[in-house]
């Protein structure tokens, strides 16, 4: 009796799914897009249709790009036991219990265990240690599905013994095939029902819908449900349309890829001094939700690394629009935002600020030096060690400059900082060229060393010995 109640509610929930789920392609045959992947001829392909898939593999691409979809249809083409377990809610213990199955059924019964384990980056890194011995020898085969980029997402051993398949956003084409085939299906779609959608309302909802076929068929399906038919049938006109999909879905996470390409493209952008694409990355990260604190956070780190001496003023900016934000708020706020966006953007450049790491690397390799007496704080010793003694006070001389020793002698004519001829700059670069030759000939300095400006990797690499604050 409980096996008839248990089909009695699978066949109401299957008539009742969402229409997304019902169109669900059951076969190869059915399934629309990602022809680089499963096209004829294709490897995936060819290992679905003789069930031969032995390895373990990973399909990553973005929501509505049929990686579930192509999970199922793997489901009803093998011979193997199919389980799914979804990261989002099973943990270490549910994936016990499938692999102690997955071993018993093939040690009894020689079937093979294949496991769909969708959204498997939401699995730390325990967790996805806990999957990799059976993956590797064999228990289980896994089909792990991923939005983010499974080379940063996915332990690396586990990619290693994996096959990745990125899938990308379906094209319009593609949209419009699979909307066309749920008007059409007569057991699955709203094929027994008369419905006529405007041509501007179709293209509406495939343009908002971005590639997401998921997207697409729900807006179809609120579309048409929400519609009261006229002499029999459902008219979606764009109106329709635009009230059932009335904002393009934006893929952003704020903890993955789409989060870090996006303001990696802003901040490339403002560098590069192109404010219009600068305008169009930010309106893209604010569009989808980006906390603006951590845009103006990145511009501040901007003004000081890419501006910096070629308009002191890009620092002042980014300050004041970081606390004018904090005291406006949104929507208001953004004025501020895009102030400081289109300022860094068209300001001089230079990244001489970086030559700090130079002089951070000179001290990492020679160690650290004595301060020479002058320079030490007389306050203290000057009278017992001759702290502070020999001192010039810049400022009771000509042009406030002093042309003494302020590097310990172990390095000085030493240059780590060289001043680029941008936009302020080029005053210092000037007015500092005169300070050192004057130096030079005060202390009688016959060698120099200008040390090169140190590559990104380097400076990447010495910027992460400094501990966060």
């Amino acid at each position: 009796m409980t096996d008839l109640f248990d089909h009695a509610l699978k066949q109401r929930l299957a008539t009742e799914a969402p229409l997304a789920a019902r169109m669900r392609p059951r076969n190869l045959a059915e399934y629309i897009g990602q022809e680089d992947i499963v096209g004829e001829g294709r490897l995936l392909r060819r290992a679905i249709e003789a069930d031969r898939l032995f390895a373990s593999i990973i399909l990553w691409g973005p929501p509505g790009s049929g990686k579930t979809t192509l999970a199922m249809v793997i489901a009803n083409h093998t011979k193997s036991h199919f389980e799914t377990l979804s990261a989002v809610m099973a943990g270490k213990a549910d994936l016990a219990v499938v692999i102690s199955e997955a071993r018993e059924r093939r040690k009894l019964h020689n079937i093979r265990t294949i496991l769909f384990v969708d959204e498997v980056h939401r699995w730390n890194k325990a967790q996805q240690d806990a999957l990799l011995p059976h993956v590797e020898n064999g228990t289980i085969t896994l089909i792990g599905a991923t939005t983010e980029n499974p080379y940063f997402e996915v332990i690396g051993a586990l990619v290693s013994r994996s096959r990745v398949f990125q899938l990308r956003p379906l094209s319009d084409a593609d949209v419009r095939t699979i909307l066309e085939q749920a008007l059409a299906d007569k057991e699955r779609g709203y094929g027994h029902r008369v419905v006529h959608v405007d041509e501007d309302a179709m293209q509406h909802i495939i343009q908002i819908a971005g590639g997401d076929a998921r997207n697409a068929l729900n807006a179809l399906e609120l579309a048409v449900e929400s519609t009261p038919p006229k002499d029999g049938t459902v008219h979606v006109t764009l109106s329709v349309a635009q009230e059932s999909i009335q904002r393009r879905a934006v893929l952003y996470d704020k903890d993955g890829d789409a989060h870090y390409d996006t303001i990696s493209a802003f901040i490339k952008s403002v560098r590069g001094s192109d404010p219009d694409a600068a305008l169009y990355w930010l309106a893209k990260m604010l569009y989808a939700g980006e906390d603006p604190r951590f845009i103006l956070r990145r511009l501040l780190i901007l003004a000081g690394e890419d501006i910096g001496m070629g308009d002191p003023l890009g620092m002042v900016v980014a300050s004041a629009a970081a606390q004018a934000f904090d005291y406006v708020g949104l929507p208001e706020g953004i004025y501020p935002i895009v102030h400081a966006t289109i300022y860094l953007s068209t300001a001089p450049k230079s990244n001489t600020a970086t030559s700090y790491f130079s002089a951070y690397q000179k001290i990492e390799a020679d160690g650290l030096v004595k301060v020479p007496d002058p320079l030490k704080d007389k306050n203290r010793d000057a009278k017992a060690l001759g702290h502070g003694k020999g001192y010039v006070y810049p400022h009771d001389e000509a042009e406030h400059f002093a042309p003494q020793q302020y590097l310990p002698k172990e390095v000085l004519g030493t240059y780590f900082y060289s001043p680029s001829d941008q936009g302020y700059e080029a005053e210092v670069r000037a007015r500092l060229a005169r300070w050192r030759e004057a130096q030079r000939k005060a202390l009688g300095i016959t060698k120099t060393l200008e040390v090169p400006a140190l590559d990104t990797d380097t400076i990447d690499q010495l910027k992460s010995r400094h501990k966060p604050t």
